[in-house]
């Protein structure tokens, strides 16, 4: 497995394991549709993060013409592959629009927030 890959596969795991976290809480609280569109909103970042990085080996080896097409074909489509659970938590009462919106961010806080960590843990490590 490359490095991109087991990158990518740490990212997801922990997204959807934190979803699924947060999901259960809200179950328990009686937020049913609050954790289904938690968990909604996380696949399809998922679903849109592994999407990202299949795209960029396309991009090698192109004129400027065709990576400019290819970009922004890859972006509409993932715009649209990102609505999807946007129009279904508008049109069904049994996910919660907002944490649909929240879940679809859930790849890039886990990046932000191992990041962060990362940065937070190294200055510790530096003060000492």
């Amino acid at each position: 497995m490359s490095d991109t890959s087991q990158i990518q596969k740490e990212y997801c795991s922990q997204a959807l394991a934190a979803a699924i976290v947060i999901a259960l809480i809200f179950l328990a609280a009686g937020a049913k549709p609050v954790a289904k569109g938690m968990v909604l909103g996380t696949l399809f970042s998922i679903i849109n993060f592994i999407l990202m990085a299949q795209a960029l080996p396309l991009k090698i080896n192109k004129s400027r013409r065709k990576i400019f097409i290819i970009c922004l074909g890859g972006i509409w489509f993932r715009y649209a592959l990102i609505a999807i659970p946007l129009v279904i938590a508008i049109k069904l009462n049994s996910f919660n629009f907002f944490a649909v919106v929240m879940g679809v961010f859930m790849v890039q806080g886990i990046i932000l927030a191992r990041h962060i960590g990362e940065a937070f843990f190294v200055a510790k490590l530096n003060k000492k």
